[in-house]
């Protein structure tokens, strides 16, 4: 059964005078490239990234206006903004955002805030035939129009007082500057992203060759069957960084061990703001229950044997299995604290009546105690990172070759570099073996030249592509 997100977040676990005594750096420092050295060595020589962008609240508040305001970001599911009038509330960068879905079908996002005393116009995901202020009954579209200041129906204003409440003769006040502010939004697979700031590239570059190289498992036509939240203890990259590599797998998650085998993995990921990894094959496990679920028709060659695991930079984590997909979405909420929302997707062809709905509970079931289990163990390095002793750790030389990508793509964004990352040259190949210790490729990010080659302006900013 779906749950919307919960009322309260998880506090943090430090307040934010005893997590100031452990910076190690002034504010500005955190925006300096060489700041980060270590981590933009090649990942065999590389270390993690500072403590400090996990437990600090001042790299907190940095990170949200320069990650999260300043790139596409995952809100939602399309299933919540499915029909018109449809409304998703959100949270961006600190702010709450609206996501509706208009008379006319189109996919529209708003700041939550009314345009005359900044009221916060709708609090939970719902469908509404127009937006109303609680506050002083201003009304708006879902187009984002202003209808009435206040005088419109359903104002509830007595007949014989609505003259009071009149703007019509007021000098300089133009309904059509006052509407909604409006923010870029875009959907892909079951998923609504947004832009806060406006300054990204569409959502296609963002996303580079991902949609083609998923195009098989048609995530456009899978519709969520459960979803459920999740208050973390933990910094949001740890989890993201958790689900990105699986050194850790024999030891957190042996029953997931017996469908992604560590020993099968290998790299997936090319050109555009994402990392990636792949297990071929996907061992027939029956205890996760997934094996109950037809595949999606028409897929073949590789996909149909495989599991995908992608995280789109910056907050959206994906499963994607022959006959299901299980997505995860962050929400920091703290240096110390995220809001997760997971979500279960099939494809409507999975299965049929109470055989889907059984191989569905069990699917939760399995995913729920893999999630658990993560939750546990991140919340464990969350309370570890907080120790002043510990100054960053060695990556792991071939292993965290996907993390190396991303801390190197949080870098980017807190120093001001946009770049698109490019295709590992290794893309393929074994992440994991019993035997050889092969010098890795430089995972991308990592040298002064590459840093320097401006690409083509979009979105008024140089993007760059790196290999």
């Amino acid at each position: 059964m779906s749950e919307g997100p919960p009322r309260t977040h998880t506090p943090e676990p430090m307040t934010g005078a005893a997590a100031a005594l452990l910076e190690r750096f002034a504010p500005d420092e955190y925006l300096r490239e060489g700041t980060y050295a270590a981590t933009r060595l090649p990942v065999d020589r590389a270390t993690t990234l500072l403590p400090e962008a996990y437990r600090s609240p001042t790299y907190h508040a940095l990170e949200q206006r320069r990650v999260f305001a300043g790139g596409w970001v995952g809100v939602g599911f399309t299933e919540q903004v499915d029909a018109p009038g449809d409304v998703l509330v959100g949270h961006v960068a600190g702010r709450s955002v609206l996501v509706t879905r208009g008379r006319d079908g189109a996919l529209r996002a708003f700041h939550n805030v009314c345009r005359h005393r900044a009221a916060e116009l709708v609090r939970e995901d719902c469908n509404l035939r127009r937006f109303r202020c609680p506050y002083h009954s201003w009304t708006y579209s879902l187009e984002g129009r202003l209808l009435g200041a206040p005088l419109f129906e359903g104002s509830d204003i007595p007949r014989d007082q609505r003259a009071v409440f009149d703007t019509s003769h007021v000098a300089g006040f133009d309904p059509d500057e006052m509407g909604l502010l409006p923010i870029h939004v875009d959907s892909w697979a079951h998923l609504v992203f947004v832009d806060l700031d406006g300054g990204a590239p569409p959502l296609a570059t963002w996303l580079g060759d991902l949609p083609e190289r998923l195009a098989g498992y048609r995530l456009d036509e899978t519709r969520v069957h459960g979803r459920r939240p999740y208050a973390i203890a933990a910094n949001w990259k740890l989890i993201a960084e958790n689900f990105m590599e699986y050194y850790h797998l024999p030891w957190v998650h042996p029953e997931l061990a017996k469908v992604s085998r560590v020993d099968d993995h290998h790299r997936w990921q090319g050109p555009g703001m994402y990392t990636g990894m792949c297990t071929t094959p996907v061992t027939q496990d029956e205890d996760s229950g997934w094996t109950a679920l037809r595949p999606v028709p028409g897929l073949d060659g590789d996909d149909a044997v495989s599991g995908r695991f992608v995280h789109v930079f910056p907050n959206v984590s994906l499963s994607v299995l022959p006959n299901h997909v299980f997505t995860m979405l962050l929400t920091p909420t703290g240096a110390g604290s995220t809001h997760e929302q997971t979500a279960l997707a099939l494809h409507p062809e999975a299965g049929d009546g109470s055989d889907v709905a059984a191989a569905v509970a069990k699917l939760l079931r399995f995913w729920d105690h893999v999630n658990r289990e993560d939750i546990e163990i991140v919340e464990r390095v969350q309370r570890g990172i907080a120790n002043e002793a510990y100054t960053g750790g060695r990556m792991c030389y071939r292993f965290e070759e996907p993390l190396h990508r991303f801390q190197n793509m949080v870098i980017d964004r807190m120093v001001g570099v946009d770049r698109i990352p490019g295709r590992h040259e290794r893309d393929g190949t074994a992440l994991f073996t019993a035997a050889g210790h092969t010098r890795s490729a430089d995972a991308g990010h990592t040298t002064a030249d590459a840093r320097s080659a401006a690409g083509p302006t979009t979105g008024g900013r140089a993007t760059e592509v790196s290999a």
